[in-house]
């Protein structure tokens, strides 16, 4: 069995195959958010404690920190960022950048060990971060593009993470710390890429026996009602092994769907956190249910 652990100071998350679903929180991503990235650019990181604050009381169990702003000092605004958040809240960090100078600041500034986001199959990637993940003990999200770029065959996808992998054990890195992004492509322009990515997830789990992640949203991209659709690809995802997911915990249906599929793969022990999530508080306070509920209960049964 693989688990991923990842961890703040204080605090563990696994990612498992027997697991509870993870929630990776996406928000505090300035690419696409021209006001939040004009704030960090200027120093001002009040909507990210904002963000981090409201992700982690909707439910997620990670916080993703990227700071990538053109023409800004990313490793200094990432830092600050972590900083900031890790002041606020006790869940584990994944750090995010495209530059491995900034990861590795990123790294140094992060206390427990972080899942850095993220490694792909180019051999230029492979050879600047996974010593970094090495040296600094963390988890990698290993994304399945390489130097020819994303295939649409899973086959290649595969093959892709299987190097990714072997590359990781080459330099001391176990695969259960590696966490393998299949790469979810719309399916308003490739029909079949739901089906697809759905099938890479299950042969992952079985064949490289690793954890997975995504971006949950590309499902939907380009396609209207994005939020009626986002939620039904990631309750089918983790009925196919789907262990994680970067993705936004505000939205109340993508987190419904989670904790309902983590009751159906008996993931969510008596139902304890579906329970306490939804069942209705009693009147002025008092016990669950109550006696309306009480009889509304009776009488379904008979």
């Amino acid at each position: 069995m693989t688990d991923t652990i990842i961890s703040s100071a204080s605090r563990e998350v696994v990612l498992g195959f027997d697991r509870p679903f993870v929630i990776i929180g996406e928000r505090i991503n300035p690419t696409g958010r021209k006001l939040l990235a004009e704030e960090m650019k200027a120093g001002n990181f009040d909507r990210v404690a904002a963000d981090a604050l409201a992700q982690v009381a909707a439910g997620a169990h990670v916080l993703d920190v990227n700071a990538g702003i053109p023409l800004a000092d990313e490793p200094a605004l990432l830092v600050e960022a972590i900083r900031l958040v890790q002041s606020l809240t006790d869940v584990p960090l994944s750090i995010d950048s495209s530059v491995p100078e900034a990861l590795e600041a990123g790294l140094e500034a992060c206390e427990g060990k972080a899942l850095l986001n993220s490694v792909t199959g180019e051999e230029d990637r492979l050879e600047h971060i996974l010593p970094l993940v090495k040296k600094h003990g963390a988890a990698v999200v290993a994304i399945c593009n390489d130097d020819d770029g994303i295939s649409t065959d899973i086959n290649v996808r595969f093959e892709v993470a299987k190097k990714i992998v072997n590359r990781a054990a080459d330099h001391g890195i176990p695969a259960c710390d590696v966490v393998v992004d299949p790469l979810v492509m719309p399916v308003g322009a490739m029909p079949d890429a739901s089906v697809q990515v759905l099938a890479l997830i299950r042969r992952l789990r079985s064949e490289l026996k690793v954890n997975t992640t995504c971006g949950a949203s590309n499902v939907s991209f380009g396609l209207p009602n994005r939020h009626g659709l986002n939620p039904t690809f990631i309750a089918m995802a983790i009925g196919a092994g789907m262990t994680s997911a970067i993705t936004n915990p505000l939205e109340a249906s993508l987190m419904q769907a989670v904790r309902g599929a983590d009751v159906l793969m008996n993931h969510d022990p008596q139902c304890a956190n579906w329970i306490s999530t939804f069942r209705e508080p009693g009147p002025q306070g008092g016990r669950p249910g109550g006696r309306r509920g009480g009889r509304r209960r009776r009488a379904e049964k008979t």
